[in-house]
């Protein structure tokens, strides 16, 4: 029987882009001084919003009497939540950032694939504990954007004229 390589079997050709399974995004969150990455312990849901504020340009000489609209300023934010570890580092360093009202430097990542796929620097804008009576603890997060968020997945080119792609 003739050997067959992997290459040479047409048909397990393997999608190059391929749907991601929710469980493996993970955001994560850098120390202080940016020496360590810390996925947010416990965290079951991860929300990423990005919009922009609408600007009605609309005129008497506008077409068929319909409204015209174009694109304003940018904002995004993240809203997670999940299971809250008593003693994790990250959320001692989330306590510590809402307290001092101090800016998070945040990452997404795809622990499944280990690539980066979004980051951006953002304030805790709510920090919330729920213990009920008959159910685990739990925390939820929001996070507002501070200027944008970067993509991590889109190539960009560099000064060098070089094509990299950012996060990996």
């Amino acid at each position: 029987m003739a050997e067959v390589t992997y290459n040479e079997i047409d048909y397990c050709d393997v999608p190059e882009a391929v749907a991601s399974a929710g469980g493996d995004w993970l955001l994560c969150i850098f120390t202080a001084d940016g020496s360590k990455l810390l996925g947010i312990a416990g965290q079951q849901g991860l929300t990423i919003t990005r919009s922009a504020e609408t600007i009605e340009v609309t005129s008497k000489t506008t077409e068929g009497g319909w409204k015209s609209y174009i694109s304003g300023a940018k904002e995004w934010s993240i809203d997670n939540d999940g299971v809250y570890v008593m003693g994790a580092e990250s959320h001692k360093l989330l306590g510590s950032l809402f307290e001092s009202s101090d800016l998070v430097c945040v990452k997404v990542i795809d622990k499944k694939q280990g690539k980066s796929l979004f980051g951006g620097l953002a304030c805790i804008t709510d920090y919330s504990l729920e213990a009920p009576y008959d159910d685990a603890v739990t925390y939820s997060l929001s996070l507002s954007g501070n200027g944008p968020l970067v993509d991590l997945t889109v190539e960009t080119e560099k000064d060098d004229g070089k094509t990299t792609t950012d996060g990996e």
